[in-house]
């Protein structure tokens, strides 16, 4: 690790991977460090991304893909069980990743391409100088130096200390922090190529319990809940055994991961004067599906793009930097965190009489693409009240 590059990448996640990698490949030298001993673990996602988002960056590979899943379940509060199987879903369906293998292949990427990766290296605090972020202090092994940079990008996933030490605001309300525990079960019987989602107050409060397949007999099976409804007693994790003791009594515990995962709206503003903020720490999951590595990855390049061009025009400032959080609002991703936003906050205020009528009145659809927006669609022509209770959201859907 040097003392000066002309970008600094603070996470070793998809977010930091592609934007060191995008960086170099341009002419660039950039490093990325990460706090972690190791590139990918501990795991904190449920590791499913569709099969065209991953593609747009980078092409699957049996080595980290767990499993291919074909098909979809939804389960009402009644415990009714919604298939989504399509003939014609083709590449819209998707692929459970093994995150431990597939994170480090993203940097392993990063580094042969020629940027710096340093691991077990913390950076405790910005380097600021005239309003402007213009490196940081890094701690390694005990070791502590300035690293400076033109560009510093900030991709320390959700709890974003970088950025806040920078002065951004990076709150997020109790409500929507969504409480989240995996298991990762072997020795269960399971669909191995169809995701299921669980659905109810009883189940998961203002949330939902997922079974994502990882093998014939294996799964991630997590839960994640409103941070408000969360208490003694009624933790995710509680809401979690209770489901795995009733499902899967036999089952075996090789895994036990736990975190906290925005579903909130991104930040006001996604750039400051020599820093650029993406991923989970930009606030961009998914708020509808809590689904973040394609956003991480699309923001984390596109953040190294404008990077590029602002270092080359000699102009770092917010104002310049700016292009990058218009571009990314535009965007298809950015639209759909906005409208997904929306429909979330409706749905999490359903009782589970609605959410039963829902799901009942759309078990027989097929559906023409298997999307979240394809769905949302069809319950909205199912149940033509949905326009009326959605209002101008829904009209924008359709």
């Amino acid at each position: 690790m040097k003392n000066k590059y002309d970008v600094l990448v603070i996470g070793g996640g998809p977010a930091g991977a592609l934007a060191a990698k995008t960086a170099v490949d341009k002419g660039l030298s950039a490093c990325i460090v990460e706090k972690r001993p190791a590139i990918g673990a501990p795991v904190r996602c449920a590791e499913g991304i569709g099969k065209e988002a991953l593609q747009e960056f980078i092409d699957p590979n049996p080595r980290w893909i767990s499993a291919e899943m074909t098909g979809a379940g939804i389960v009402a509060p009644d415990g009714f069980l919604m298939k989504l199987e399509s003939n014609l879903a083709g590449n819209k369906v998707g692929y459970i990743l093994d995150r431990k293998i597939f994170d480090r292949e993203l940097v392993w990427r990063a580094a042969e391409a020629g940027a710096d990766v340093a691991v077990k290296t913390r950076a405790s605090s910005p380097i600021i100088e005239n309003g402007y972020v213009i490196g940081a202090k890094v701690e390694s092994c005990g070791n502590v130096m300035n690293v400076t940079a033109d560009v510093v990008i900030a991709a320390d996933g959700v709890e974003s200390k970088f950025s806040r030490w920078c002065g951004i605001d990076t709150t997020v309300p109790v409500r929507e922090i969504m409480s989240s525990v995996q298991y990762v079960l072997t020795d269960i019987d399971i669909d191995p190529h169809s995701t299921v989602f669980f659905l109810g107050n009883d189940v998961a409060p203002e949330g939902y319990l997922w079974i994502f397949p990882k093998g014939e007999r294996s799964a991630n099976v997590g839960i994640g809940i409103s941070g408000k409804k969360s208490g003694e007693g009624h933790r995710a994790k509680d809401y979690l055994d209770r489901f795995v003791k009733k499902t899967f009594p036999q089952g075996k515990l090789i895994e036990h991961i736990a975190g906290g995962v925005s579903v909130c709206r991104p930040l006001d503003c996604t750039v400051g004067d020599g820093l650029i903020i993406t991923g989970d720490a930009a606030r961009v999951v998914d708020p509808l599906t809590g689904g973040g590595i394609y956003n991480s990855m699309y923001t984390g390049r596109l953040a190294a793009e404008v990077a590029v061009e602002s270092i080359g025009s000699g102009e770092v400032s917010k104002k310049a930097l700016m292009v990058y959080d218009r571009t990314w609002r535009a965007s298809k991703m950015g639209k759909a965190i906005e409208r997904n936003y929306h429909i979330k906050e409706y749905l999490i205020r359903l009782p589970d009489t609605k959410l039963n009528e829902i799901i009942h009145s759309v078990s027989k659809i097929n559906l023409k693409e298997f999307t979240t927006m394809s769905l949302i669609k069809e319950i909205i022509c199912i149940n033509p009240k949905l326009m009326i209770e959605l209002g101008a959201l829904a009209a924008s859907i359709r």
